[in-house]
């Protein structure tokens, strides 16, 4: 879900600034023909999780999500305990909405605090203050959605560690069942990379991290991804499935998809337009003409087509890393089944790296699993180069 009400200088999302009031209701028009275009592709299956990103969906109404949800519960079963999140800006909340949210079946909300302070939420670019988050995990707790998570970025532009940890002792103190808690990184194409605001050093930015970590383990939430801590029960299966190399549907503009058709020569990945406005016109003409290029469907990857915008397969001598690109950042690792299960291969496939892996004491194994050490996800970024083809 695409828009936002403005661009945040950091922000390397496909986002767009909304021009009206509110997003036009067509837009869950086409979502709903674009889950149509997909289900050829997934038949037999069911939805486990649903997340709702962005861009801020919570622009949207709690009908437009009831509307959508409603149409996927008539076209596919979902599972009995299914986890439906919804990305929420505490800017764009009135009172009462998450009420609403709830009532159209989401139970899981994922709200983008960042930070406290309000000199750098002005750096930011965000429009919420602080206040606003108060008010919004208020209404949240209000509507009985207990399970949020709340996103807190560190290493801000000249922000010191005092201050980055008030953050987390205030993240912490508002009881979220998970938080994000992520290092600010410039990234290609955005504001702050063409103009860099005065970041901490690397010294003071590890300071920061290692510290973090501390106040929210001491506060119950433990460490069980690169950036993800959670209260006990409280992991976010959605994410969960991304790091453990699972099958996922991306639905919307400049959404990608995964899906495992034939293990292990038919792994596809799938991407939609990002504009907006070219991915609803996509939408519109696929029934009329075929849109897609190099698009796979059929249970053995043959020549029925579904889906639109562009499709490729992953060749089998990249899915050692493509498997461990994601799951070495879970701090428990993987199991052998695991490997085998999402990839079709075998472990020999790997033997050798993960060898060399611990050899370097960078992973450390036990009975039919693997982890990374400290020193592994520190060094995460090498650890999982090595597994390039």
């Amino acid at each position: 879900m695409p828009w936002c009400v403005r661009k945040c200088p950091y922000c390397d999302f496909n986002s767009h600034q909304l021009k009206s009031a509110a997003p036009d209701a067509s837009y869950i028009d086409a979502l709903i023909r674009d889950f149509d275009l997909e289900l050829p592709r997934l038949q037999g299956r069911r939805i486990d999780t649903v997340f709702f990103g962005g861009g801020t969906p919570s622009l949207f109404q709690p009908e437009d999500f009831s509307r959508l949800l409603g149409a996927m519960r008539q076209r596919i079963a979902f599972a009995d305990e299914v986890e439906i999140t919804l990305e929420a800006n505490p800017g764009t909340i009135e009172r009462g909405r998450f009420a609403g949210y709830r009532d159209a079946g989401i139970n899981r909300v994922s709200l983008g605090a960042q930070t406290f302070a309000p000199r750098a939420l002005e750096v930011l670019g965000r429009i919420h203050t602080a206040d606003d988050t108060h008010r919004a995990v208020a209404e949240l707790r209000a509507a009985k959605l207990d399970n949020f998570n709340l996103d807190l970025m560190y290493a801000l532009p000249q922000q010191r560690l005092e201050d980055a940890l008030e953050d987390v002792r205030t993240a912490c103190a508002l009881g979220p069942a998970h938080i994000s808690y992520y290092q600010l990184t410039l990234e290609p194409g955005t504001v702050f990379h063409a103009r860099p605001p005065e970041m901490p050093d690397e010294d003071t930015a590890w300071q920061i991290q290692t510290a973090g970590q501390r106040l929210l383990a001491d506060a119950g939430y433990v460490q069980y991804e690169v950036s993800a801590y959670a209260r006990s029960g409280k992991r976010c299966r959605h994410n969960l499935n991304y790091w453990l190399f699972g099958d996922y549907v991306g639905i919307g503009a400049g959404a990608h998809g995964k899906l495992s058709l034939a293990l292990p020569q038919c792994i596809l990945r799938t991407v939609k337009p990002k504009q907006p406005r070219e991915y609803q016109e996509q939408v519109r003409r696929a029934g009329s003409g075929n849109v897609g290029r190099g698009n796979v469907g059929g249970a053995d990857g043959g020549g029925a087509r579904a889906g639109i915008g562009e499709s490729s397969l992953i060749a089998a001598a990249d899915l050692p890393f493509e498997f461990m690109l994601n799951a070495l950042r879970l701090n428990e690792g993987f199991t052998v089944r695991d490997y085998r299960r999402r990839t079709g291969l075998e472990m020999v496939s790997v033997e050798g790296k993960l060898a060399e892996g611990e050899a370097r004491g960078l992973l450390t194994s036990r009975a039919d699993a693997w982890r990374p050490t400290e020193l592994g996800r520190r060094f995460l970024n090498d650890l999982q180069a090595s597994f390039l083809a």
